[in-house]
């Protein structure tokens, strides 16, 4: 650091030069408002109060959120959340700001709000920026110097953007690359650093173009597959917390029993807040649910709970045992079964979500990711027909995101219906063939995740971002650009069984 060996100085000398902002913002939290949040640093220093409040307002007006100095943090939407501890770590103007995967918990427009912001700061306040993130496609909506790739506690790779996409190292180590570059290699495209693959914006159509068109045209008429009946389905369902404003306004929806569906929209449209309806823990104020055609209206949470299983996004919230192997088998043992039985079950599910090498670990020494797999392991020992997961792979790397829906992918394909309420809109592409959009406690589209990607104007409503693939097609003059993506879709579903 500036020629200095980092291990000669103390965490109190590396804070005055390194802000970390955490993944998990509601653990990086100290005031019971924002500006007293902002200010714990200055007040630490001793620094002067009027000199402080200056401070503070500055750094907070920087992130936009000056208008909120007397709000609580807990009452602010992820995005803010993120606001709140960058303006933290900034008060101290440090030269080096680290993000720890600052895109995890935000919807799709949001994440690229976030990802302008840190770009804004570096380029006007000349800070040294390093983003640890999985979601590599979305970092890149702005200019990154260089990617390194960690793997196995090694550098794997540091290379430029446009010379890691050309290279296999992404897809050797299991690491999502960007859809578009994905969809070029499948079209036979050799793609090289000249061809400036590292942003869509910069790519060398001339030279990709012709492949493309040629690739979509070999494509094959696709099947349908046999309607089933309706599993779950709300009628004008409506919910409200207070008197002032409705979370929830008539939404109406059928999910087909077998199916695999994705709930996405902005952060705080009520996607949640759905979920707590379905569960039983709040009850809707008009309208109503059935399962299998049966009214929900009598049923208590724990009727609820032998049909429908819930992985809250927030695994410190579910989390009841301080060791992992009891947490896992929490819901069987209140059930009453037997001990023998509990212990293969565990075993397996611990096995399914990358934890098996943890039974033994208190749940107090994982990070944040590890945490969300052992609340989906908890769910799945109890082999619910209906699962709802609330952001299931948020946090996770790409192998262990393509092993837990690989997993649930396998459970669909025994019968099992799955809901998932997601920001990840590749996730949604993959694996999701019907998807349902909520804005502002409404439901405003529900049809194939496809359609719903390449509707700018769903997608502009609801915080959602056009997937790479449709602006990939458009550049490339194909015409049926939904028609690229869906293509693309099913190719990448036949490359994946082999």
């Amino acid at each position: 650091m500036r020629g200095r060996r980092r291990r000669t100085a103390n965490i109190f000398e590396l804070s005055k030069k390194v802000g970390t902002v955490l993944q998990d913002s509601d653990g990086q939290f100290i005031g019971l408002t924002v500006g007293e949040d902002i200010a714990f640093t200055l007040e630490n220093d001793c620094e002067e109060q009027g000199r402080m409040k200056e401070v503070v307002q500055n750094v907070a007006d920087i992130v936009d959120m000056g208008t909120l100095l007397n709000s609580s943090p807990f009452e602010l939407s992820g995005g803010q959340k993120q606001r709140v501890a960058f303006a933290g770590v900034m008060v101290n103007d440090v030269e080096i700001l680290l993000f720890d995967e600052p895109l995890a918990n935000l919807d799709p427009a949001t994440g690229k709000t976030a990802i302008d912001l840190i770009d804004r700061i570096q380029k006007q306040y000349q800070k040294t920026v390093v983003i640890i993130e999985h979601r590599l496609e979305d970092v890149l909506y702005r200019d990154v110097d260089r990617i390194i790739v960690v793997s196995d506690g090694r550098i794997a790779a540091d290379m430029t953007p446009d010379e890691l996409i050309s290279s296999d190292i992404l897809i050797n180590l299991g690491i999502r690359e960007p859809l578009y570059a994905t969809a070029l290699k499948y079209a036979g495209v050799r793609v090289t650093p000249d061809m400036h693959p590292g942003h869509l914006a910069t790519l060398d159509m001339e030279r990709v173009r012709e492949p493309l068109q040629k690739w979509f045209q070999s494509r094959k008429p696709r099947g349908t597959a046999p309607e089933q009946e309706d599993i779950l389905s709300a009628e004008h369902l409506s919910f409200q917390y207070t008197k002032k404003r409705k979370i929830l306004q008539d939404i109406n929806f059928h999910i087909k029993a077998g199916e695999m569906v994705s709930i996405v929209g902005t952060n705080g449209a009520g996607k949640s807040t759905l979920a707590k309806v379905i569960c039983g823990f709040v009850h809707e104020d008009e309208g109503a649910l059935y399962f299998e055609g049966e009214s929900m209206a009598d049923w208590t949470i724990k009727e609820r709970s032998q049909k429908i299983g819930y992985v809250m996004q927030n695994p410190n919230q579910m989390i009841c045992k301080p060791m992992i192997y009891d947490e896992v088998a929490l819901g069987l043992r209140l059930r009453g079964t037997p001990e023998e039985e509990i212990g293969p079950k565990v075993e397996k599910a611990l096995k399914i979500c990358g934890l098996a090498p943890f039974r033994k670990w208190p749940v107090s020494a994982l990070s944040f990711g590890q945490k969300k797999r052992v609340t989906i392991a908890s769910i799945l020992v109890l082999d619910p027909k209906v699962l709802i997961l609330d952001e299931p792979t948020a946090g996770q790397d790409y192998r262990h995101y393509t092993e837990i829906m690989e997993f649930l992918k396998g459970l669909n394909a025994q019968g099992v219906t799955i809901l998932m309420i997601t920001h990840d809109m590749h996730l949604m592409l993959e694996y999701t063939p019907h998807a349902i959009v909520i804005s502002d406690g409404k439901k405003i589209g529900d049809s194939t995740a496809v359609d719903i990607l390449t509707d700018e104007e769903i997608a502009g409503r609801a915080n959602l971002k056009i997937t790479s693939l449709y602006e990939l097609a458009k550049m490339a003059g194909i015409d049926d650009a939904r028609g690229f993506v869906q293509y693309f879709i099913d190719y990448e579903r036949e490359v994946h069984r082999g």
